[in-house]
């Protein structure tokens, strides 16, 4: 007889077999995520009863009452609720357990190129490198600086293992967002946009604009072109600093992003929210057919909360 999954490498509990690999402290998180043993069942290719005698075995371990039942699912009780910090801690621990044997037994090296652009290169990369030295140090982080346009190319030819972008230009990529980025309007100080806490679109668009070249940020493009008011456009350029420096000097204003200000922004320019509100998401994209174990290392890491 063929042996089926379960037996292969299920967990039994109480007569039923699981395919998956997580363990009870990973399936009661599901269900918290779920609100239902089916949809944790469902989305973890497990049965619906196996997950309620599961869960019914993780109440008995930790003497407490996890779960009431509602006609839709499932809900937290105060007690349970308490237990999730605790019980997330001890997820990402054995995570990173079983990253630590895997890099024991598999030999994590070679070359990792990333796409970047400059906001991103200057606040995230530091960052990204120094894990790598100190958790892969035969790794080498190759970084190519490009706008959009250069690296969703880069990508999609291959001569990057994965690169950052937009959302608005990783149609057809894989593509996993990290974070909202939002937009807003900078002009230097004193300057009479300075005085209201929320800008509009045409209130920015009465002053000289200063943008950055088409092709390095596309979000700024869009919202331009949705915009019923023309801008006077006196400027353009690759580099944010000299966008920066323009807008200091008085020769007009711009539209930017918090990252790229907290990356590149003057004491002697002021920044407001757009009126409304409008926002870039940032996230990490590869090409359908990736499958670089490294790439794949970089992005766990990006996913934690803590690094930012």
């Amino acid at each position: 007889m063929m042996p089926g999954r379960g037996e292969q490498s299920g967990i039994i509990w109480g007569g039923e077999i699981y395919e998956g690999t997580e363990d009870k402290y990973e399936i009661f998180l599901k269900v918290c995520e779920t609100g239902s043993f089916s949809g944790a069942a469902e989305a973890l290719n497990y049965t619906q009863s196996g997950i309620s005698q599961m869960m019914a075995g993780l109440e008995e371990e930790l003497e407490v009452r996890l779960f009431a039942r509602v006609k839709k699912g499932v809900i937290l009780t105060d007690n349970g609720a308490r237990l999730i910090p605790y019980i997330q801690e001890m997820v990402n621990q054995k995570a990173k357990l079983r990253q630590a044997a895997f890099n024991i037994n598999h030999k994590i090296e070679g070359k990792l190129r990333v796409g970047s652009f400059s906001s991103i290169t200057a606040l995230w990369m530091p960052g990204v490198i120094h894990f790598f030295k100190e958790h892969y140090p035969k790794v080498q982080v190759e970084i190519f600086d490009g706008n959009y346009d250069e690296i969703r190319d880069w990508i999609i030819h291959g001569q990057v293992d994965c690169g950052f972008l937009s959302s608005i230009v990783a149609d057809d990529l894989k593509f996993y967002p990290l974070m909202d980025d939002p937009l807003c309007a900078v002009m230097p100080k004193g300057h009479p946009l300075t005085e209201k806490e929320r800008v509009t679109l045409p209130e920015l668009f009465a002053y000289p604009l200063i943008i950055e070249t088409p092709g390095c940020d596309n979000d700024i493009q869009h919202l331009l072109a949705k915009c019923p008011v023309k801008p006077k456009i006196t400027y353009s350029f690759r580099d944010d600093t000299l966008i920066m420096a323009f807008v200091k000097s008085g020769l007009g204003v711009t539209i930017s992003q918090e990252m790229v200000l907290k990356a590149f922004a003057r004491d002697d320019v002021e920044s407001r929210p757009l009126e409304p509100a409008s926002h870039r998401t940032l996230g990490l994209a590869f090409s359908k057919t990736a499958n670089s174990v490294v790439s794949g290392i970089m992005l766990e890491y990006l996913k934690e909360p803590c690094w930012k």
